[in-house]
């Protein structure tokens, strides 16, 4: 069934606008705890990040929550892996996260996980959309349920991220500069890498509900990178708004992406013995990377664009170690999530075994220059790939002679379809977009 609300990643917009409005979170809270009452007593969590406008959906969604007559856990400012952990081990039904992740703040939105701590599956996204539809009937007082706030919950966290290392491995002698995007990993993230020893230069740490991802964090690293080099440190961790991405920055100031650390966390896997066959990436993995996992011994399986579908494909082979450019890295070993903080200290678990630079670990693999040009969509109708179009893109791969890839993706938030050109010779990947994406055009235009 299509689903009228929840999108690949929970609901998400302007706030004031659509679905993203107190009355459809009051009625989107009880609708869930109607689904999850169905089956007896139930308990909710709710975090959320640091946006103005957590507040006042947090009280929307207590509310309804309260009248279906589920039990609500409140959080507080609590990253989205940190969500998924405590759902998990305060035994709750489900855990709500209020947050547009990398989005500025006058945005935000909703996605749930699982008592596993994983994705909300589909057909219960489908039941609480059904039960929207419905009209508000709030149960009577005796049975109305209780919120109440979960005081200790971000030490819970911070404990659970430092387990995910040896506990005798410390970050001795690490200088590192931390940028949590003045989101909602600012009272938890310094500590975690302080805590285990580390040397730690804070960003990003002042929220005043305005200023989530402004300048900084996970999709904004210049400002670290300046940080970095300012302070003569070793290195650098750069979040998103919602803690769930993570991009880092070596000692010389480069950048590396999702895709170059999945390739250390995979090499370290490998050598350790158990990271299997398979790493999962998306179609956007760069094939720098999977011609890197190759020589490995490693096959790199590419899921859609989107956590939600790498963690699927993940489950489906058995993955241990999945993820994105974009800094969504999943450590099935360690966590149920894409979480910047675990992942950022898997990395420097490596660096602290192999006495090695983060710039060091990083020359096993040489990226592929990628060219992307955006076609806009004529009208209202679907992309779709033709015949026309089709040997188009095989005249494109001919041109590369199997030194690079093509892939044509339709936009999932705009009326765009994405044409995208990889290879080892940037002059030539360049040349060979430029002609390609003036070829979807004109066909497009016809």
């Amino acid at each position: 069934m299509q689903k009228k609300y929840f999108g690949t990643d929970g609901i998400r917009g302007e706030v004031g606008k659509g679905a993203i409005t107190p009355e459809f979170m009051l009625k989107l809270g009880w609708a869930t705890g109607k689904v999850f009452q169905a089956h007896g007593d139930c308990k909710i969590v709710i975090g959320k990040d640091t946006r103005i406008s957590g507040y006042m959906f947090e009280s929307a969604l207590e509310a309804g929550l309260v009248a279906a007559g589920a039990d609500v856990h409140l959080l507080g400012p609590m990253p989205t892996p940190g969500i998924a952990y405590l759902t998990r081990t305060l035994r709750a039904h489900a855990g709500i996260v209020i947050s547009a992740s990398h989005n500025p703040h006058y945005d935000n939105g909703i996605k749930f996980f699982s008592g596993e701590g994983k994705k909300l599956p589909d057909e219960i996204e489908l039941a609480i959309e059904r039960k929207i539809d419905e009209a508000l009937v709030v149960v009577p007082s005796e049975k109305l349920g209780k919120a109440t706030r979960v005081e200790d919950a971000a030490g819970r966290y911070i404990e659970f991220c430092k387990s995910t290392i040896p506990p005798l491995l410390g970050l001795e002698g690490i200088r590192v500069v931390v940028d949590c995007a003045h989101g909602s990993t600012y009272h938890i993230a310094p500590h975690v890498f302080e805590e285990l020893g580390a040397t730690v230069i804070k960003m990003g740490v002042s929220p005043d509900g305005l200023n989530i991802n402004d300048g900084v964090g996970a999709t904004q690293p210049e400002a670290l990178q300046k940080a970095v080099l300012s302070n003569k440190a070793d290195m650098g961790v750069a979040l998103d708004g919602d803690g769930d991405r993570l991009i880092m920055v070596d000692h010389t100031g480069d950048v590396l992406d999702g895709d170059e650390l999945i390739y250390i966390l995979a090499k370290t896997r490998k050598d350790k013995g158990y990271l299997g066959k398979i790493v999962v990436g998306t179609t956007m993995t760069n094939l720098g990377v999977e011609h890197a996992l190759n020589k490995l011994g490693v096959e790199l399986k590419r899921a859609d664009v989107g956590d939600r579908h790498v963690i699927a494909m993940m489950n489906e082979t058995k993955a241990v170690l999945g993820g994105e450019g974009s800094g969504h890295i999943i450590c099935a070993d360690r966590t149920t999530t894409g979480d910047g903080i675990i992942s950022a200290l898997q990395v420097m678990e490596t660096m602290s075994r192999e006495n090695k630079s983060l710039h060091e670990l990083k020359q096993d693999i040489q990226k592929y220059p990628q060219t992307m040009i955006n076609v806009r969509l004529q009208g209202s109708e679907k992309f779709v790939i033709n015949d026309e179009i089709k040997a188009e893109v095989t005249k494109a791969e001919n041109e590369l002679n199997g030194s690079g890839r093509v892939l044509l993706r339709p936009s999932g938030t705009e009326p765009l379809v994405r044409v995208m050109v990889e290879g080892k010779d940037a002059l030539l990947v360049n040349s060979v977009a430029k002609t390609l994406s003036a070829s979807v055009e004109r066909i497009l235009a016809s």
